[in-house]
């Protein structure tokens, strides 16, 4: 047990003149802090935690009585007792914040204290708290030995440490201890931010990139969860129109919530303007036109500026003051990612620039060869493109299964299912080769493919040669690069997602497991986008009637597990 200290373990420094009397209860005379001090609660780590670890009751009592009044930095001494080592070890356990410990050296056993410090430092592995030995017995442990034999940090005999040479060697203790803690938050906040940032990096997704700064910073800070992560549309500078002009940069209409957590997750993709609240919007728009960080009481503001000039604003509320150290720590970690911000803007503008690009060819491979002759039945078709590509019908159905492709897949890899064929890499592309699907009807006659009615066998046969030969255009393609990417991807689609789950598709007649499973996720994707929009031999299903015969069709022509993704998908989403 610690000593029957009338405070408690955390007995309150007193500026009362030590009594003179050599009698023991004189010391714990006054006990009682004033009432504004015991009522008040202080927050954690406001004193300096020392552990007395000693045999003799007068020992503890002389030691407290001699640093009653002790302040180092504004903080005062809050004592803790242990009269053995095995006493000791319990309080370890159970206090983190321990800066400094008086040790004895000979308590229940003659080395007690000296497997104390062994127990602290190889088994606690704690080596930021400070150690000093003090003994009656200078001959049971020679000093020259235990200094070099043990981590301790100082060595007294009880006889020779006077009242000031305690206080000195308190002092220098404590000022290595918060020496060594500073360097240990130091290295642990940089271990974080490297840790945060190789995390980060390896998004794809601006979104998903902004959800994982609030998440990494709030670990970084050790804060609550309500964040906002804001960004101006078109960058910096990027001006809201007003009627009388552009607003500057800064101005709330300009911006938009790219990510929040915690009581702001609910914002995401909204204009900041009217949706966050005004307090909250007048910081982020102040810190955007000083272009700094703001730190308050409750809450911080950090300005992250990209190379490119991309203006980010994190708000972050905090139910502590930040020191300085998580401030510096800020400034390391926002100057680390910023760059991230405009690798993400470039690569999702690469991805945007080349799904638009796929879309186009596999828009005009649908029409067929010859459709951009300039005469004769051709010159009509050049027409038909040059008015559906303005109205978007055919470029933008590409993009739709791109989009439902990639979020049944999705689902897929969150339930868990085919993880071999469903990693990181396959989610990013497959979107991308499912544009491709029909790439091989540029080698197809643009009659065929326009044909209002049913197809003749013969029809039917050269209309089914588009999965090889749009197969055989991407596998020569991708050549060109290392594989896995959407080309490689591509011709898996192109054969065969025509091929149904009970073996009587086309070209090669295969079944379940066989066909590959992004033909498999393409074949529904495709055939649900088929059936909602209208055919030249039949009108669209409304997507109630849709989504039941895609229900009624698993098994037959389609994977059932890929079914009941796209099902799921289905009931999240209005726009499916």
């Amino acid at each position: 047990m610690t000593d029957a200290d009338p405070t408690g373990p955390e007995d309150d420094a007193r500026t009362d003149p030590a009594p003179e009397s050599g009698d023991e209860d004189l010391v714990f005379l006054d006990d009682a802090a004033p009432e504004e001090e015991q009522g008040a609660e202080e927050p954690p780590g406001s004193r300096w935690t020392m552990l007395i670890v000693d045999d003799e009751p007068e020992v503890h009592a002389i030691t407290k009585l001699v640093l009653s009044d002790f302040a180092y930095k504004g903080r005062k001494a809050r004592f803790l007792s242990a009269h053995s080592a095995a006493e000791a070890r319990r309080i370890l356990a159970r206090e983190s914040d321990i800066a400094l410990i008086l040790l004895d050296v000979v308590m229940e056993t003659e080395d007690a204290g000296l497997r104390l410090v062994h127990h602290i430092r190889e088994e606690l592995r704690n080596r930021n708290v400070r150690i000093i030995l003090r003994t009656g017995q200078p001959g049971q442990a020679p000093e020259r030995a235990v200094i070099l034999d043990y981590d301790i940090n100082d060595y007294k005999a009880k006889t020779q440490l006077t009242a000031q040479q305690l206080f000195t060697t308190t002092v220098a203790a404590l000022r290595s201890y918060e020496d060594i803690v500073t360097i240990d938050a130091n290295r642990r906040g940089l271990e974080k931010i490297i840790e945060a940032s190789s995390s980060l990096f390896r998004a794809r997704s601006m979104k998903l990139f902004a959800a994982g700064v609030l998440t990494q910073l709030s670990g970084l800070l050790g804060v609550g969860p309500d964040a906002i992560l804001c960004m101006q549309r078109g960058g910096a500078g990027a001006a809201g129109c007003t009627p009388s002009g552009c607003a500057p940069s800064g101005c709330p209409t300009s911006l938009y919530v790219l990510a929040g957590s915690g009581r702001y997750e609910a914002l995401i993709n909204e204009p900041a303007a009217g949706h966050v609240d005004p307090a909250v919007l007048d910081a982020v728009t102040a810190c955007l036109e000083k272009q700094a960080h703001a730190y308050a009481g409750d809450h911080c503001t950090l300005y992250i500026r990209t190379p490119n000039d991309r203006e980010t604003v994190v708000y972050l509320r905090s139910n502590r003051p930040l020191s300085e150290l998580d401030r510096k720590l800020i400034e390391v970690f926002c100057g680390k990612i910023s760059v991230g911000f405009d690798n993400l803007h470039h690569y999702e503008q690469l991805y945007r620039a080349q799904q638009g690009t796929l879309a186009a060819l596999a828009d005009l491979a649908e029409r067929g060869r010859g459709a951009l002759g300039t005469d004769g039945p051709a010159a009509e078709m050049t027409a038909e493109v040059t008015t559906e590509m303005a109205g978007g019908s055919r470029f933008s159905r590409s993009l739709r299964i791109a989009a439902i492709t990639e979020r049944i897949a999705r689902r897929l890899h969150a339930d868990g299912l085919f993880p071999e064929s469903l990693d990181e890499s396959t989610l990013e592309i497959i979107g991308l080769a499912a544009i491709l699907h029909d790439i091989g009807n540029a080698a197809v006659d643009p009659e065929i493919l326009s044909k209002p009615g049913p197809l003749d066998p013969t029809e039917r046969s050269a209309m089914q040669t588009h999965t090889v030969a749009g197969a055989a255009l991407l596998h020569q393609a991708s050549h060109l690069a290392d594989g896995p990417t959407h080309l490689h991807l591509g011709a898996a689609v192109a054969r065969w997602h025509h091929e149904n789950w009970d073996g009587t598709g086309y070209p090669d007649g295969r079944t379940g497991a066989a066909i590959p499973l992004c033909a498999r996720i393409v074949a529904v994707a495709d055939a649900y986008d088929a059936m909602t929009r209208d055919r030249p031999y039949r009108p669209a299903l409304d997507r109630a009637h849709a989504v039941e015969e895609i229900r009624r069709l698993a098994g037959l022509r389609f994977d059932p597990a890929v079914v009941d993704a796209f099902l799921m998908e289905v009931s999240l989403s209005d726009t499916m």
